[in-house]
């Protein structure tokens, strides 16, 4: 993987501690990202494992294993995590979240079966998953700002592109491993122990994302907030730092939504009401996903030239135009399926690129983490989260347009709320004004 190359070569005479660091970013996200899909993906062999569908108990703890890191722990997460980044440090905060996270990962995959040890293995699971929740949900916390604040300020969007970009490559390294497995071994050694394989390179490839990120440096401008006689941002009024935030969220929301609709649900809904073959429609979804991941450092750079505004714009007012249009795109063939998730995930990318950067535009040190780490954490539990069950809920009471609807009607909000906002392109993140 060379993510970074672009970025060496915008760079050309920035301290290679900032690469270096960057990249041990990268990893961790990367993996952060492959332990958390390959769960979805390898779920129904995890269940068969760990749960037993007669046992009341056991099939409660499934269902809280299931959804309660994605509504409670990740916010949890981010607003803890988040407080140690703004009071600690970024880097030492990155390095809690990987240990964190490559533990959860060792736990599942050591983790004895139902056959074995009872519900205590349903309950082991879902201590496993919260673990890795409050881990995802300090990742965003750390990880968006950490990459921001080593940026220099000229090249703060492309760098921030990297965020968007490992956890796209994350996702689709976990989907090719999940793939792999299912080719290469029979449902019984899938379900006896062949689940457990990812999970294990999972902590392994952590332990070697620990090392890199205990190299890391920590940023300038957190340094800079620790010395009273360096501070030069008055700190933000609470109703100011509450509006902030809350804008973000529902940002977040519109671009979750979407995101959702078109990464998970686009598939499913070509496979189960347009009856496309489930191998056809897998690949088009990868080919689609790979070009959304090379879109990222395109609109990253194109926002350090002309500005963060026109890129969320573009996001957010594409949707809002083209939401129903690229519904219709979707009929029988694999092909409808890949154009309107490429044009989707392509059109995404624009504020994907630029989230991290533009968010830490936002709001000033002393509570950036913490901002953001809660921001983006509920922004994704109450928006995306919901969207895969209220898209299918609606499309079962024969309204799928609703969700459309729904989705148009949340990005006409965000291109509103974006329009508020001040142009932060440059701007330098100690003082939170015009370099």
């Amino acid at each position: 993987m060379t993510i970074t190359s672009s970025i060496r070569n915008a760079s050309a005479g920035i301290d290679a501690n900032r690469l270096r660091s960057l990249r041990a970013t990268i990893t961790g996200n990367v993996l952060e990202w492959f332990d958390w899909t390959v769960y979805a993906t390898l779920a129904p062999y995890i269940a068969r494992a760990l749960f037993a569908p007669t046992d009341p108990l056991s099939a409660l703890l499934q269902t809280l294993a299931i959804f309660a890191v994605g509504f409670v722990a990740r916010p949890i997460g981010g607003l803890l995590f988040g407080r140690f980044a703004d009071r600690r440090g970024r880097r030492i905060a990155l390095v809690v979240s990987m240990m964190a996270m490559a533990f959860g990962s060792l736990m599942i995959a050591v983790i004895p079966s139902y056959a074995a040890i009872g519900a205590t293995a349903s309950v082991l699971l879902v201590v496993a998953r919260i673990i890795q929740g409050l881990a995802h949900g300090g990742e965003s916390a750390a990880a968006y700002v950490y990459v921001s604040e080593i940026a220099p300020p000229r090249s703060r969007g492309l760098w921030s592109s990297t965020v968007f970009t490992s956890i796209a490559f994350g996702v689709i390294l976990a989907t090719l491993f999940g793939v792999t497995l299912t080719q290469s071994l029979t449902v019984e050694q899938l379900a006896a122990w062949g689940w457990r394989i990812p999970f294990l390179v999972g902590a392994a490839v952590g332990v070697y994302a620990y090392y890199l990120r205990r190299s890391a440096i920590e940023t300038e401008v957190f340094e800079a907030e620790q010395k009273p006689s360096e501070r030069t941002a008055a700190p933000e009024s609470t109703a100011s730092l509450l509006w902030s935030c809350t804008r973000l969220v529902l940002i977040l929301g519109a671009s979750n939504v979407v995101y959702a609709t078109w990464l998970t649900f686009a598939s499913t809904y070509a496979i189960t009401i347009q009856k496309v073959p489930a191998a056809e429609a897998f690949r088009a979804t990868l080919a689609a996903q790979v070009i959304g991941m090379l879109a990222f450092p395109i609109f990253g750079a194109l926002s350090d030239r002309f500005g963060r505004k026109p890129m969320a714009l573009l996001t957010c007012g594409g949707f809002a135009l083209i939401s129903f249009w690229l519904l219709s795109l979707l009929d029988a063939s694999a092909w409808s399926l890949f154009m309107a998730q490429s044009i989707a995930l392509v059109l995404w990318a624009s504020l994907g690129a630029i989230w991290p950067a533009w968010m830490a535009e936002q709001i000033s040190t002393g509570s950036r983490s913490v901002s953001i780490g809660v921001a983006s954490s509920l922004g994704g539990a109450i928006f995306g989260g919901t969207a895969p069950y209220l898209n299918t809920w609606l499309s079962a009471q024969g309204m799928p347009w609703a969700f459309t609807a729904y989705t148009v009607v949340l990005n006409v909000i965000a291109v509103g709320l974006i329009l508020t906002m001040r142009e932060t392109r440059g701007i330098d993140l100690k003082t939170m004004r015009d370099a």
